[in-house]
């Protein structure tokens, strides 16, 4: 692995305050060696004669942690395909369902394709670890593990991965639990499961069996749970009551988690400690359309929460772009986060909770033997990177380039 050297880079340093108010991020430039996938060196000037030295001149960008996209679903997609728009839904979530009992094997022929491309624009978009969530259902069995195993391969020195074994048609309700087993002993990384409510109509058989699947195959779950209020709330405490007697604490998922949105006062802040204790985390989509779940409170009340698209357009929806910075854009407007403390604090959401600076401004990354899994961005800052949505240049993972945006590099652009 040849040596990779980044030349004037642009690093967050510290805050800038008045009266007690962050008011500005201070920022310097370094040069930073990358070495077997690890930062090496960080000084503001390296010298260097070797020829194995390979040099980004980053031209005063700046350097940031890498994203990881954490639900995402790269196995079925109109992406890269021709323009399709969704039905309208009929039935909630069962029209979507009966459509896939058709759409999926009529798919197959160019569901690979379709997931590569995919994943190259996530890569595109910032990206070096991806969870795909992977449908395991009686019309297609377990055909889309295989295939998303193949995609994901053609990308192995760009990008990390996960592959939950989802059972979206319902794990009782279309009788997956063979096919279940079966793509976790395929490579599946992680049990899926979705509404053991409303899909499966039976929580604790639905739960019990996703939790025997896991504990049979030594991994974590993954699982969607739309439904609200105290039905979802009744689901999120048998899960914990179930993730404490597997000793899976620290292993299980909520995708989506929406009856957080709907939950308040002593209701919510109960449940947030319960899942805050189990270190269950939540990923979220931050929809638009229903009342978002109340991300920064679940992280000050010890919650990890993460982000993903779910879907780049598909016959779910025909939203979704793959741009996380748009992304935590979106939150930032959600929750009015317009100052520049705040718009900083975001980035931890789309990273897995690595920033530069910490919370009263001490700069923690990069550090010496830190995993080489960057981005430079045309900006000044995060926080301006942020509120202007500002174009990714270059994408590195494990050390290895992954992604450079000769476009944006061709362009003066001044916002």
């Amino acid at each position: 692995m040849k040596t990779l050297l980044i030349k004037n880079a642009l690093l967050e340093t510290g805050f800038v305050f008045e009266n007690g108010r962050v008011v500005q991020t201070n920022t310097d430039l370094f040069d930073v060696l990358i070495q077997d996938g690890k930062i090496m060196e960080i000084e503001n000037h390296i010298q260097t004669t070797s020829s194995d030295y390979e040099v980004i001149e980053a031209h005063g960008k700046l350097l940031m942690p890498s994203f990881r996209e954490m639900h995402i679903h790269v196995d079925k997609t109109y992406f890269s395909g021709p323009w399709k728009a969704c039905t309208p839904i009929t039935n909630g979530i069962l029209t979507r369902i009966e459509e896939e009992q058709e759409l999926l094997p009529a798919q197959l022929p160019f569901a690979l394709n379709r997931a590569e491309k995919m994943i190259e624009w996530l890569i595109s978009q910032g990206h070096t670890h991806i969870r795909s969530h992977c449908n395991v259902d009686p019309q297609i069995g377990t055909k889309h593990i295989e295939i998303t195993k193949e995609a994901f391969k053609k990308f192995e020195n760009q990008v990390t991965y996960d592959i939950v074994a989802f059972p979206q048609h319902g794990l009782l309700r279309s009788k997956v639990e063979p096919l279940m087993r079966e793509a976790m002993k395929l490579g599946a990384t992680l049990v899926g499961g979705v509404d053991p409510a409303t899909i499966d109509r039976d929580i604790d058989r639905s739960l019990n069996l996703t939790m025997d699947i896991a504990v049979e195959s030594g991994k974590g779950i993954d699982m969607h749970i739309h439904d609200p209020n105290s039905l979802g709330a009744f689901e999120f405490y048998k899960l914990v009551e179930l993730t404490k007697q597997a000793k899976k604490d620290g292993q299980v998922t909520i995708s989506h988690a929406m009856a957080l949105g709907d939950l308040h006062g002593k209701e919510l802040e109960e449940l947030v400690a319960v899942l805050a204790e189990t270190r269950i985390d939540v990923t979220s989509t931050v929809p638009i359309g229903r009342s978002t779940i109340p991300i920064p409170y679940l992280h000050e009340n010890g919650v990890l929460v993460s982000l993903g698209h779910d879907s780049l357009t598909d016959h779910w929806s025909p939203f979704g772009t793959g741009d996380t910075i748009e992304k935590l854009s979106i939150l930032a407007e959600r929750f009015k986060f317009i100052d520049e403390y705040s718009l900083n604090r975001c980035w931890k959401y789309a990273s897995g909770g690595i920033t530069p600076l910490t919370d009263s401004g001490d700069r923690v990354w990069p550090k010496i033997g830190d995993r080489a899994n960057v981005l430079l961005l045309d900006a000044v800052c995060s926080a301006q990177a942020v509120a202007r949505r500002r174009p990714i240049t270059h994408v590195i993972s494990n050390g290895n380039i992954a992604y450079i945006n000769d476009e944006v590099l061709a362009k003066e652009v001044t916002q």
